[in-house]
């Protein structure tokens, strides 16, 4: 008995491949081919486009929070004080940061004093959101301190304040211009509370790569601080970073404990985890909607198969007479499909990755075509949108297309091997 051939045999390629480049005169149905190829190409562009679009875009954004921000923040549960008064400050603060700074994953505690001002500058006033802080703890935020943006004198920062550029550009003030600071919480007096104005001289200005940083946030020394809020050797908040911050829910025991019972902690996915969560729902919808657009772009394959085992009828009938079995002849339309959506992935797949490299400059262009429109800082939040090309989500549109392309062709591909030889010939 002689052994069967082997599957996808040189001659299964030979016939398959002759059919994709047949023109239309001679049965061939090389226009619906180029339409599968091209859908398929743009499809996989599309998909890898919006998945690293969308990759960058949550990574740009949680790097601003974490570059700029405490990843876990510790407060005191409010307690009264010797007379009577509820207050949340603490008061140990240095020994409760040294406590924080020896729990393992603990790279950085700062003591804050925090408040709410109208800063003035000549005519203009805009809301401001002072930090108390010490320059040690300072020169440790690198979305503050190591932005290429930033302008000034950092070493300066006991003589003065270093304020977001957004609120720069709206005070209109500069490197050495003095603002005022006004506080409505001042001293207290027999005829009630007088606002506290102070003025300060501008030392630096930063960009935190974040529009709702810079327009309000203002860095103040904290001695500065203390003495401006009345805080006078107490502050009001405990500022940490961690070595995994993605891991963050795992310290936070241990820090509760460094101050105490009265300790409660915010860490950073908890301020941004309603954002966060909304961006996991918009990736997969994302995700679905560009795997519908494959999945449409695919279809097109049934057509031009369902189109050439048609036309290739009287060829498939011969074929059979000629001893090719049902497998072969299956397996010969298998490849005229497949090899259509892999050459589709294949080139969707550099089309969108070349795509992705060059987004900045991409967006750049047309940014600068539409005067800016295209991206708005003041309501997007960051100042750039980068694509990050993973390989996870390629192999993802990969595996997706291929998938789809080639488990489409098989219905075509069947119907061409069971298809009667003496019906296929009856009016040849």
């Amino acid at each position: 008995m002689a052994a069967s051939p082997s599957p996808f045999t040189s001659y299964e390629w030979l016939i398959a491949w002759r059919y994709l480049r047949a023109r239309r005169a001679e049965g061939g149905v090389s226009v619906m081919t180029w339409i599968s190829l091209v859908g398929i190409t743009l499809a996989v562009a599309a998909l890898i486009i919006t998945l690293a679009v969308r990759a960058g875009f949550r990574t740009e954004f949680v790097d601003t929070i974490l570059g700029a921000n405490a990843h876990v923040s510790i407060y005191s549960q409010a307690y009264q004080t010797e007379t009577g008064q509820l207050t949340r400050v603490i008061e140990d603060f240095d020994a409760v940061a040294d406590r924080v700074r020896e729990i393992p994953g603990v790279t950085r505690a700062a003591p804050l004093v925090r408040g709410q001002i109208m800063a003035n500058a000549r005519d203009q006033n805009a809301p401001g959101d002072v930090y108390g802080i010490r320059l040690i703890d300072l020169e440790t935020l690198p979305r503050i301190t190591q932005s290429p943006q930033s302008i000034g004198d950092l070493s300066r920062f006991g003589e003065g304040v270093a304020i977001g550029s957004g609120l720069a550009r709206e005070l209109g003030v500069g490197v050495g211009d003095v603002i005022r600071l006004i506080s409505p919480n001042g001293v207290k007096t027999a005829f009630g509370t007088s606002p506290r104005v102070s003025n300060y001289e501008v030392v630096f200005i930063f960009s935190a790569g974040r529009y709702d940083i810079d327009r309000v946030r203002i860095y103040m020394p904290l001695e500065e601080a203390q003495l401006y809020f009345n805080r006078d050797g107490v502050v009001d908040q405990i500022e940490v970073m961690v070595e995994t911050p993605e891991e963050v829910e795992q310290l936070t025991p241990a820090l509760s404990e460094a101050l105490g019972p009265q300790a409660f902690t915010w860490t950073w996915r908890q301020s941004a985890g309603d954002f966060l969560r909304a961006l996991e729902i918009e990736d997969t919808v994302m995700f679905v909607l560009m795997s519908v657009l494959v999945l449409i772009a695919s279809m097109n394959i049934i057509s031009g198969l369902v189109m050439l085992v048609k036309n290739k009828g009287r060829d498939i009938g011969i074929l059979r007479t000629m001893g090719l079995t049902e497998g072969s002849v299956m397996r010969v339309f298998f490849v005229c499909g497949a090899l259509v959506g892999t050459l589709g992935t294949v080139f969707g797949v550099i089309l969108g990755s070349l795509f992705a490299i060059y987004f900045d400059q991409i967006l750049a262009l047309v940014n600068g075509a539409s005067d800016g429109q295209v991206w708005d800082a003041s309501i997007r939040g960051i100042y750039r949108l980068p694509a990050e090309l993973r390989a996870d989500d390629v192999l993802k549109a990969v595996g997706l297309s291929l998938g789809l392309s080639w488990l489409i062709t098989l219905l075509p591909a069947r119907r061409a091997a069971r298809m009667n030889p003496v019906e296929a010939l009856r009016y040849e």
